[in-house]
């Protein structure tokens, strides 16, 4: 595989989506839950999307259930969840694993092209970010403990 762009994945209603149809915008996708620490980095992201969507950028959104049951509600329970507390514009996909035997074949890539600290590859906690430029490369990774807000001028780099 060479960019994002050949995989599908399915939204949050259980629809298959083509990434090819982000062909084009710099996107930051991001594995979420409802319930960690790190919930309130919806806000951050929502705010990027609100700032640089009109230039061509996208959050993709991928519930994740695989760190401590943070994210144990339905697809619709996450989505409701989503747009009460933090009112999100962006694309929330259906729930998928981010690390192993069942994972999702576009994390795999995600972290095929940019590993983890010291060359890990497995995703270590909720919000692991991956920043791709507009040909479908992975540019970056960033650590859940990165809040969104501290991508800008990254993102802004290559809009």
């Amino acid at each position: 595989m060479t960019s994002i762009y050949q995989f599908s994945v399915n939204d949050y209603k259980g629809v298959e989506q083509p990434l090819s149809q982000y062909q084009g915008k710099t996107l930051l996708i991001v594995n979420t839950a409802s319930k960690c620490g790190f919930t309130p980095q919806y806000e951050g992201l929502e705010k990027l999307q609100q700032k640089f969507h009109n230039q061509g950028f996208d959050v993709l959104a991928f519930p994740c259930n695989q760190f401590k049951q943070q994210e144990s509600g339905s697809n619709d329970e996450i989505k409701a969840f989503c747009d009460l507390h933090f009112n999100i514009s962006f694309p929330l996909f259906a729930k998928i694993d981010v690390n192993g035997e069942n994972e999702a074949a576009l994390y795999t890539y995600l972290k095929e092209q940019a590993p983890g600290l010291l060359g890990t590859k497995s995703i270590k906690w909720n919000f692991t970010k991956f920043l791709v430029n507009k040909q479908g490369q992975v540019i970056q990774r960033y650590a859940p403990l990165t809040k969104p807000e501290a991508l800008e001028a990254d993102i802004k780099a290559i809009l």
